[in-house]
């Protein structure tokens, strides 16, 4: 495994993740390793985009449909 280090972190940010880990009973580093898998896991806005070039439009997804997932995912993150 590779060791990160993140600098210059505020101290409000740190403190609230370290709330977030313990309201999930989960260590800092624990918790902070699952988001980075999380948001490495999220498709790239291209692949999102490639994705919806390769469907078949005919009776596909209406305009708000796409506009709905789009905003889902971007809620998701």
């Amino acid at each position: 495994m590779m060791l990160v280090q993140v600098r210059d972190v505020s101290e409000a940010t740190v403190n609230a993740l370290k709330a977030q880990a313990a309201e999930r009973g989960l260590t800092f580093a624990a918790y902070l390793r699952a988001e980075l898998d999380r948001l490495a896991a999220r498709p790239t806005n291209a692949e999102v985009i490639e994705r919806m070039a390769r469907r078949d439009r005919r009776g596909g997804p209406t305009t708000e449909d796409t506009v709905s997932e789009i905003r889902r995912i971007r809620e998701a993150s």
